[in-house]
């Protein structure tokens, strides 16, 4: 008898497609240039490393335990992380915050937070058409209703309110978004804001990229959801802010925050608070200090970012490659994908 996996087709998703591909290829001896993961290369910032050095050697007891839902060794890190990213200041508005273990596992948390769970079934809109994968594979396992919203190079990859089904119950946005490197305004905030609330849908954005927008848009004010939901007191909503690609690469230390509205907050706070231990708070308070004593270091990897990307970008034209939109944040680049490449027809 030859035992098997008890899960459906198809259980990776392209990075890990990816990276088998890579490592695939450079044990063959192969030399690559790796353009197509969305993880930094070198260490995190130096700031980062020697703040959160510093605090693992601490002797206190609440460095070293379980930080749960709180951060007893880093105090109000949720809300002095997420401030950190908002212009505006959030003191007096109805807003809830809690620390996370960066923000892929927390993302399988919004739908159950939401009713999909225990066998019950909600519909759920995704930008994954092209996007980040995570969420719609969260929810294939979850078994609840997903589908893409339209995003493409007409609509400049900005879902409109139409593109919301009917009976959706969840909204999980992703401004800046992965991989079209596109950002939100704040008129377009509050049109998604108003129709959310309006019908009674919660909305979910994911700004992992929110630190690395490098281009205006126009004259209008980019912005977070957070800078436009607390406006709306009757709308149902989260942010998850990451420190990921914040402090250059800290991909591997798993530190985030969420703020929102205390109903949706709390919901997430209930199933997290029984299924996770917390972050670590050394590396939390490492975060912590770059974000607010290091914005020069943080600018920098910016403008690293970009300088690479206008790099790639003029390289490929040069090729005859044709950009599907101009990105504006992040490191990644989106495509049309072309008709041959390498002599062989693209099918």
């Amino acid at each position: 008898m030859t035992l098997k996996s008890w899960l459906p087709e198809g259980g990776k998703n392209v990075f890990l497609q990816t990276k088998a591909m890579c490592a695939e290829a450079e044990g063959k001896g192969a030399k690559l240039w790796r353009l197509s993961i969305g993880q930094p290369k070198g260490p995190a910032l130096l700031s980062a490393r020697q703040a959160a050095a510093k605090a693992i050697l601490s002797d206190e007891e609440s460095m070293h335990e379980y930080q749960d839902n709180g951060s007893p060794g880093c105090p109000d890190f949720a809300p002095r992380f997420v401030q950190a990213h908002i212009e505006r200041g959030l003191q007096g508005h109805q807003i809830a915050f809690l620390p996370t273990p960066g923000t892929k596992s927390m993302l399988g948390l919004i739908p159950m937070a939401c009713g999909g769970h225990s066998g019950q079934r909600i519909k759920v809109a995704t930008m994954t058409a092209p996007g980040y994968p995570t969420p719609s594979v969260w929810i294939k396992y979850l078994g609840n209703g997903q589908y893409a919203l339209p995003t493409n190079p007409k609509n400049g990859f900005l879902f409109g309110c139409d593109g919301i089904h009917t009976e959706t119950k969840l909204v999980m946005a992703n401004y800046p978004h992965n991989p079209s490197g596109q950002v939100a305004t704040r008129r377009y905030w509050e049109k998604i804001c108003e129709f959310c609330q309006a019908k009674g849908i919660r909305l979910f954005n994911d700004a992992a990229y929110a630190m690395l927008v490098y281009q205006e848009e126009g004259g209008e004010q980019i912005c977070l959801l957070t800078e436009v939901a607390v406006d709306y007191p009757d709308l149902s909503w989260v942010e998850a802010f990451s420190a990921s690609k914040v402090i250059a690469n800290g991909t591997g230390w798993r530190i985030g925050a969420i703020c929102g509205s205390p109903d949706f907050v709390g919901d997430i706070a209930t199933i997290k608070g029984q299924t996770d231990s917390g972050f670590n708070a050394a590396l939390a308070t490492g975060v912590l200090y770059a974000v607010e004593n290091d914005q020069e270091g943080i600018a920098d990897r910016r403008c690293q970012y970009e300088m690479r990307i206008l790099i790639l970008i003029e390289y490929l034209k040069s090729s005859g490659m044709q950009l599907a939109v101009e990105p504006k944040a992040g490191f990644f680049t989106l495509w049309k994908v072309p008709k041959t490449a390498f002599g062989q027809e693209i099918k």
